[in-house]
């Protein structure tokens, strides 16, 4: 069933769990997050991020993705994960994404409202979701560190975030409260005031980004916080990896068919694990 963010962000609310966005780069990992979701019957977003287009192009993946959506036995968002430009997401518009993930974090912060509000206007008469961002992660989208100042600097404040939901009409507001993309090499700490304090001033739902690597007590902790969406790939990507790898040391096939199988089976147990703690089931 295809839907779009603000639908199936309102049961993570209902609900008081938050659901899974999961990052697809091949038919693999797509079939994976389907399979997950539909055998534990729960909601997800199954995304394509800007900078994974080169791996495979939007115009290739998006049929398959909303073909997909469109016959799985449970709510499915498309969702743009980290459009950062105007040209990829008026594809993904045009191509029927039922969800735009704005990225312009890294602007000022008036500039980073007004390209948000653009892309909202855009988006809302078509009934398309849009989830800004603001703060920032101390590493980007394909994991480079940003970090120059303390951790604190880059966190969202409630102030700034009250203004910019009120200035933009977004539907949703990722935040950033100590998370980080890819793969971690410190223990994170993660403030989860910080979520609450945003929580008190905001009427949309939050959003983690960096979701990887954390452990079932954090991931819990920010749900009951008040994150609604939380975004995951590397650790899936990563079992994927370690599946395929442990296969062709094994000398046991030298089809590559085999290899994407057994890529594809560990990722949907990765992702069936990552649902079952989202969905506070588990």
């Amino acid at each position: 069933m295809l839907v779009n963010l603000k639908e199936i962000l309102k049961y993570a609310e209902d609900n008081k769990c938050a659901v899974g966005m999961f990052n697809a780069t091949g038919f693999d990992s797509l079939q994976a997050i389907i399979k997950a979701a539909e055998k534990l019957n729960q909601p997800v977003i199954l995304a394509h991020a800007e900078v994974h287009n080169v791996y495979n192009d939007i115009s290739l993946v998006a049929p398959v993705m909303l073909s997909l959506a469109k016959n799985c036995k449970v709510p499915v968002c498309v969702h743009l994960d980290h459009g950062t430009t105007l040209e990829m997401i008026k594809r993904a518009i045009n191509l029927g994404f039922t969800s735009i993930m704005i990225d312009a974090s890294s602007l000022p912060f008036e500039e980073n409202i007004k390209f948000t509000k653009q892309v909202v206007d855009m988006c809302h008469p078509k009934n398309i979701s849009v989830e800004g961002e603001i703060g920032q992660l101390i590493t980007s989208e394909d994991g480079v560190s940003n970090k120059t100042k303390s951790k604190e600097y880059y966190y969202t404040k409630p102030n700034e975030a009250k203004e910019f939901v009120e200035k933009t009409n977004v539907d949703a507001l990722a935040i950033a409260f100590g998370t980080a993309h890819g793969f971690y090499k410190e223990k994170p700490v993660l403030d989860v005031n910080v979520i609450k304090e945003v929580k008190k001033v905001v009427n949309v739902p939050l959003v983690m980004h960096g979701g990887s690597g954390l452990s079932k007590e954090q991931f819990q902790d920010c749900i009951k916080a008040g994150i609604r969406k939380i975004n995951y790939y590397s650790y899936m990507s990563k079992a994927g990896y370690e599946a395929a790898k442990k296969l062709i040391e094994s000398n046991k096939t030298s089809y590559l068919h085999d290899v994407e199988f057994e890529a594809m089976k560990a990722m949907e147990k990765n992702v069936e694990e990552a649902i079952k703690i989202f969905s506070m089931k588990d």
